[in-house]
């Protein structure tokens, strides 16, 4: 590991260590300046109730069960979102018969729709994975939808002139360079599912974090409230990061720009390119020929100084 990248994750560790501390010291002297800290559990509260839960069976059957409907949902959604996605922008018919209802119910936010899974489903679990499948599934198609149409179409029409089918399109042009913005839509869906799963858990569960974490605010148990939300957090950065991570693999292919001190890019520094009216034609010489390429130079200078007389002229 280079020094600049020790020095970075030493940053991060400095800014998480910082607002702990600074969350210690707000509640430990229940500061009340308008917002009230001193309704707060302290860290070290806080602390003490998550060492209690990691000690016991139902923390890891809330995150078994949590875990289990959020990867339900969102891989579901993940399919059909970029089959739809792709469907609706290659295919007018598709986008006729399907983009008015999509379109209609896209603007319902996927909690409003516990009481139709809770008429629709014959189980609260159904029901549940359903709201996160609605809440991933719609980024991802929108992301997908805008990818594959701003793809240009040269590459297609190289495909085809080489023979390529629908097929060969679809897999050699349409899906690859679509990816960025799958994977965009694909990690937004998977912040909105971690929401909505736990919204739909406090309504309507009977395990999983958002459960626990209701519970725990129905008798008052401030300290677990919190476990429950850092428990929330970690568990959506761990999936958040995965998705990222996976979607630098798969497409290692595209240029990336590197971070460099100073608040520019590795390909900032390089040498902007020279205007059109600027450059001048590089003459291919064969080795030893140099007095060629000085008369073509001079060519070429004649030609520029020749054409600004007649600009003056005009």
């Amino acid at each position: 590991m280079t020094r600049h990248a020790l020095r970075r994750y030493a940053l991060r560790l400095v800014s998480l260590v910082t607002a702990l501390g600074l969350w210690q010291l707000l509640t430990g002297l229940d500061v009340d300046i308008w917002l009230r800290f001193s309704q707060f559990p302290t860290v070290t509260d806080v602390a003490h109730a998550f060492a209690g839960r990691l000690t016991g069976s139902d923390y890891w059957t809330d995150l078994t069960d949590s875990l289990t409907r959020i990867l339900a949902g969102f891989l579901l959604a993940a399919v059909l979102g970029v089959a739809v996605g792709v469907l609706v922008a290659r295919s007018r018919l598709a986008e006729d018969l399907l983009g008015p209802v999509l379109e209609v119910v896209r603007p319902i936010p996927a909690i409003a729709l516990v009481p139709v899974a809770i008429l629709l489903f014959p189980s609260n679990e159904h029901g549940i994975v359903f709201i996160t499948f609605t809440a991933a599934f719609f980024p991802v198609l929108v992301s997908t939808r805008h990818a594959v149409r701003a793809l240009t179409p040269v590459w297609e029409e190289a495909v085809r002139t080489m023979g390529g089918g629908r097929w060969r399109i679809l897999g050699s042009v349409v899906l690859p360079g679509a990816l960025p913005g799958i994977f965009g839509g694909l990690s937004v869906g998977i912040g909105v599912s971690w929401i909505c799963v736990i919204s739909a858990e406090m309504i309507s569960g009977q395990y999983g974090v958002g459960y626990r974490t209701w519970q725990d605010y129905t008798v008052v148990d401030y300290p677990g409230v919190f476990v429950g939300m850092v428990t929330i957090g970690v568990l959506g950065w761990v999936t958040s990061t995965a998705v990222e991570l996976l979607g630098r693999r798969l497409t290692r292919w595209l240029p990336r720009t590197s971070y460099v001190p100073g608040g520019r890019s590795r390909s900032a520094m390089l040498p902007a390119p020279a205007p059109a009216s600027a450059r001048v034609p590089v003459v291919v010489k064969a080795e030893g020929d140099s007095q060629y390429q000085s008369d073509a130079q001079q060519q070429g200078s004649g030609e520029t100084e020749q054409e600004a007389r007649d600009e003056h002229l005009v």
